[in-house]
C-alpha cells in the first residue's frame, strides 16, 4: 500500500486532525521540534523493547517489535545527524503529558494490559504519522523530504501494533476498547499546553 493510502486510513482512524495552531507552534520552534522528535524515536524503540521483555511467549510480537525497534533507532540516528548538521544542541527536555496520560488508561490485569499497551502504541504511531504528513509540506526541502520519507514506516508501525492487539485478544475487544482510548487522545491533542512538544496540544496563548 502506498504512503498516501496508509495516511488516508490513519486520518480516518484518529478522532481529530492536528489543529492548525499546533502546526504554527511547531514552525516557530524548529529546534525543539527536532530535539523532541529525537526523544520520541528513542521512546518508541524503548516501548517496543519493553514489550519484548514482558511478553516473551508471543513469537509474532517479538518478531514484529524487534524490527520496529531497529527502525525507530535508525530514525533516531537520522534525526541526530540532521541536528548535528544544523548545529542544534541536544538538551534535556521534559516529556509532554501525551504518552503518560494515554498510559494512565491502561488496565492493570492481563491480558487487558497487553491489549491496551499495543493499542496505545498504534495510536501514538498513527498520530506521529499524521503530524509528519502535516508538517512535511511546510518545512525546508531537506527536512520536509525526511519527514515525508517516514510516513510509510510509521504507518506500518501503526498497522503492526493494531494487528498484534487483535491477535492477542479479538477484533471485538479491540473495536470496543479503541473508542475509549481514541477519545482520550483527542482530548490531549485539542487541549492547551504551555510547552511545545511533538505530541503537545495547542499553545495555551492561542
Amino acid at each position: 500500500m502506498s504512503a498516501g493510502g496508509d495516511l488516508a486510513g490513519i486520518q480516518s482512524f484518529l478522532f481529530c486532525p492536528t489543529p492548525r495552531a499546533w502546526v504554527t507552534w511547531a514552525l516557530q520552534n524548529p529546534q525543539i521540534l527536532l530535539v523532541d522528535h529525537a526523544n520520541c524515536e528513542k521512546k518508541a524503540a524503548s516501548t517496543a523493547l519493553n514489550l519484548m521483555y514482558r511478553y516473551v511467549d508471543h513469537h509474532r510480537l517479538l518478531s514484529k517489535l524487534s524490527r520496529l525497534a531497529r527502525e525507530e533507532l535508525r530514525h533516531f540516528e537520522q534525526v541526530i545527524a540532521i541536528m548535528k548538521a544544523r548545529g542544534v544542541h541536544y538538551p534535556q527536555l521534559s516529556a509532554s503529558r501525551y504518552a503518560a496520560a494515554l498510559r494512565q488508561q491502561v488496565r492493570t490485569h492481563e491480558p487487558a494490559r497487553m491489549v491496551d499497551t499495543l493499542l496505545i502504541g498504534a495510536i501514538i504511531e498513527a498520530r506521529s504519522c499524521e503530524r509528519f504528513a502535516v508538517l512535511a509540506p511546510e518545512l525546508d526541502t531537506q527536512l520536509g523530504a525526511f519527514y515525508h520519507s517516514l510516513l510509510q514506516s510509521e504507518a506500518r508501525h501503526f498497522g503492526d501494533y493494531l494487528k498484534l492487539a487483535v491477535e492477542v485478544s479479538s477484533k471485538a475487544e479491540v473495536d470496543g476498547r479503541l473508542p475509549v482510548l481514541l477519545a482520550c487522545e483527542r482530548e490531549l491533542i485539542e487541549a492547551r499546553d504551555s510547552e511545545f512538544r511533538f505530541h503537545s496540544g495547542v499553545p495555551s496563548t492561542s
